[in-house]
């Protein structure tokens, strides 16, 4: 299992990616799969995380943009020394991909804008391994 791991301004984001075939479905050009986000605040200032900006690539070589509030429908705010995380999905239509991104995020305090980097990683349909 690799962790993709990136900081930006003191706060960290972790992501795994796992194939999921049973909610696949490779004849029809459907490649599900999951990632679990664990975002680290190591900054001495509350933040919260307003939106998202995520890339998806597939084998092909095509982009797909998705922006939008918060992740899963929270925005949700990040003491000093905490973390949040959570799960989601996204369907490509080849075997290979990838995603990358950044989240849009304040200090509390003074309402400070900045973005938080999402390290890039890949998107393995797991049989392509073998």
């Amino acid at each position: 299992m690799t962790v993709y791991r990136s900081t930006t301004n003191d706060i960290t984001v972790e992501v795994i990616s796992n194939y999921q075939p049973t909610a696949s479905k490779p004849l029809q050009g459907v490649y599900v799969h999951s990632y679990h986000v664990k975002i680290i605040n190591d900054s001495p200032h509350s933040v919260q995380l307003l939106t998202r900006h995520w890339y998806i690539s597939d084998a092909t070589s095509t982009v797909r943009e998705v922006k939008g509030d918060g992740v899963i429908g929270k925005q949700p705010t990040i003491e000093p020394g905490a973390s949040h995380e959570y799960k989601s999905w996204s369907p490509i239509p080849t075997t290979l991909g990838k995603m990358w991104g950044s989240y849009g995020m304040i200090r509390v305090a003074d309402r400070h804008a900045f973005d938080v980097e999402v390290p890039p990683f890949k998107l393995i349909a797991e049989f392509k391994l073998n």
